[in-house]
């Protein structure tokens, strides 16, 4: 269904922009008889919802006439949570209103304010911002309010959930009652329907939203993985997908920078984005990702807020998200538009819990494997180059007697081969990666009960075990509760897949599964610079190292009960009652004189009172 006319210039905008069908929320807000009506509207991350709201506010702003005429204050306002939000969303008006003559003004916290200052005073048809600079911009009467027409609150879940309801109130108190208010958010919770209730008038809800279904261009993936390999992890998904555009969260800046680093180290063409950066550094880093010299853009969750990058086909979470709506957040950054992306979740062994527990909350089926190996990454590789398009690209004049010179020397396996490795030495070599297994001991399977037979034991018995040693013992002070995490964090395994410890004077032996045994030992393999050297080793009862054997006991001779001398107990004196004392005689004996103080009935030997010591 083609886009409804709203506006001439808008109409030729879309033609231009090759928007040919409207997507839900657009449909939905360009609905016969919403024209000047208020409107509520939850939809999801990517959905179109910037073009929506700006082709909902043309027949307020513009009515009957072609353009826009001259304006001392500004007839639109549009808040976003996010500076990156907000410079995006001027882009989309500012192509989408080309036409008309539109003047748009920025009004974002980090830039330079005075030359926002001078923009407003100017003269702006629409203006697009933060909640912290335009109520700084109020408060200094650079901002004139009292023309406004329309006002467009963008994801204003997340602006509450960053603090901003009080700069929001104040903003929208500042302007005339009668305006138009239209407000977007991913989900109408509570705060938000009362936000919409006391400054909207009779507003119309619109759910475009179906909660009962995930995101349907986005395709989730859970990667097991050891717990001590996260980095190679992120390489061979980057290598396996090889995305035009991949974005990698972590939760940290620390991380970002430790990640971004190793990337740009191994060959990838990377950026990082974090909240220590300042403007300057954001918005070449988002320069890069959009003209395509970087590939990969490394960030935290708030530095990522609202971004909206081209060919974003990948998303991977190298630390797990804190909740679903994290979660759901840094997903919805791919399959957007329309297209459609992948997000990975690389889930360490020991947090395998936690992530299904994640994505059962969010309401989200994922894929379960092990990450994307070597033979993997290769067999992607040849696919790719058989179906490279550079042989499907014209060929020039030159590039064909070049061609013809170079078989004239050369075989055509020589020619294959050489192209080849000219392709391969663009990619990044894979890693060699460990796979945890299917996860730890001793799960119940849902529904089983706790004594049924399909619940394994959690102790592990000898026939499921074998022995490793460490090159650490009690002379160094060894101890089960630092040894216990460094095997966890050297093998990549769980507590669960530890048996037995015995520490000897100088080394430890241990009991480690035999499911995860093949993992274990490659991952101590492939452990650099380990403070404990493990190899495998025998049980401790065998062999040198062992303990000392029991001696057997001996019964000596003559012993038993019969022949037992009876046990020697003196006979019990008791001291005769004192006067006026009329318990029985259960004292101890006591001896000598009573001393001063002495009263009948206290505890024998013992004063009934503690002299005082006068200090000299």
């Amino acid at each position: 269904m083609p886009f409804p006319a709203i506006h001439p210039a808008l109409d030729r905008a879309l033609v231009q922009r090759g928007y040919a069908e409207p997507t839900a929320v657009q449909d939905a807000v360009l609905e016969a008889g919403l024209t000047e009506a208020d409107l509520l509207v939850s939809a999801q991350t990517g959905s179109g919802k910037t073009v929506a709201f700006g082709l909902a506010a043309a027949p307020t702003l513009l009515g009957e006439a072609e353009r826009f005429g001259q304006t001392r204050a500004p007839l639109a306002l549009v808040i976003a949570p996010t500076r990156e939000l907000a410079m995006q969303v001027a882009t989309e008006l500012t192509w989408l209103y080309a036409d008309t003559g539109a003047r748009i003004a920025t009004s974002v916290g980090g830039m330079d304010a005075r030359q926002e200052a001078r923009a407003l005073n100017v003269g702006a048809h629409i203006v697009v911002g933060t909640p912290g600079r335009l109520k700084d911009h109020i408060d200094r009467r650079n901002l004139d309010l009292s023309a406004l027409k329309v006002v467009v609150l963008d994801e204003a879940d997340e602006m509450l959930d960053m603090g901003f309801r009080e700069d929001l109130e104040y903003i929208l108190e500042q302007a005339p009652a009668e305006r138009r208010t239209l407000m977007f958010s991913a989900t109408i919770a509570r705060e938000i329907a009362t936000m919409a209730k006391r400054y909207q008038r009779d507003a119309v809800r619109i759910d475009t939203t179906n909660r009962s279904q995930p995101h349907g261009d986005i395709e989730y993936r859970a990667m097991r993985i050891a717990p001590n390999q996260i980095e190679h992890a992120v390489v061979n998904v980057l290598r396996f997908f090889e995305a035009p555009g991949a974005l990698v969260f972590c939760s940290t800046r620390e991380a970002v920078k430790h990640l971004q680093a190793a990337l740009r180290e191994r060959g990838f063409s990377s950026v990082g984005l974090s909240g220590e950066l300042s403007q300057r550094e954001r918005t070449d880093a988002l320069q890069a990702l959009r003209s395509g010299q970087a590939r990969v853009c490394v960030a935290t969750d708030v530095a990522a807020r609202g971004l909206d990058l081209p060919d974003l086909g990948l998303v991977i979470h190298a630390e797990l998200p804190v909740n679903k709506a994290t979660l759901l957040h840094r997903s919805g950054r791919t399959g957007r538009a329309g297209k459609k992306g992948v997000s990975v979740l690389l889930v360490p062994s020991t947090r395998r819990r936690k992530a299904e527990m994640l994505l059962g909350s969010a309401g989200l089926e994922a894929t379960w494997s092990a990450a994307p190996g070597i033979d993997e990454i290769l067999a992607r590789d040849e696919e790719r180059l058989l179906a490279t398009p550079i042989f499907d690209q014209t060929v020039t004049d030159e590039d064909f007697a070049l061609a013809k010179k170079l078989a004239a020397e050369r075989t055509p396996e020589e020619l294959a081969c050489a192209l080849v490795r000219l392709m391969r030495a663009e990619m990044p070599a894979p890693e060699d990666l460990v796979d945890p297994g299917e996860g730890p001991r001793g799960r119940r399977e849902p529904g089983a009960a706790p004594n049924a037979t399909a619940w394994p034991t959690d102790r592990l018995q000898p026939d499921e075990v074998t022995w490793f040693r460490a090159d650490i013992g009690r002379q160094k002070n060894a101890d089960p509760k630092w040894l216990i995490p460094l095997i966890c964090r050297l093998g990549g395994i769980t507590k669960k897949d530890i048996g037995s410890i015995r520490v000897f004077p100088d080394e430890t032996r241990f009991e480690i599964s035999l499911a995860a045994q093949a993992g274990f030992l490659a991952s101590v393999k492939a452990a650099k610079g380990a403070e404990v050297a493990i190899t495998p080793s025998e049980a401790p009862n065998q062999g040198f190292g062992g303990p000392r054997p029991k001696k057997p006991f001996k019964r000596r001779e003559n012993d038993n009960a019969q022949n037992r001398p009876a046990p020697y107990r003196p006979e019990r004196t008791v001291a005769p009652a004192a006067e006026g004392d009329a318990r029985p005689f259960d004292r101890k004996p006591y001896k000598g004189k009573p001393k001063p103080g002495f009263k009948p009935g206290a505890k024998a030997g013992k004063p009934a009172f503690k002299k005082k010591h006068r200090a000299e």
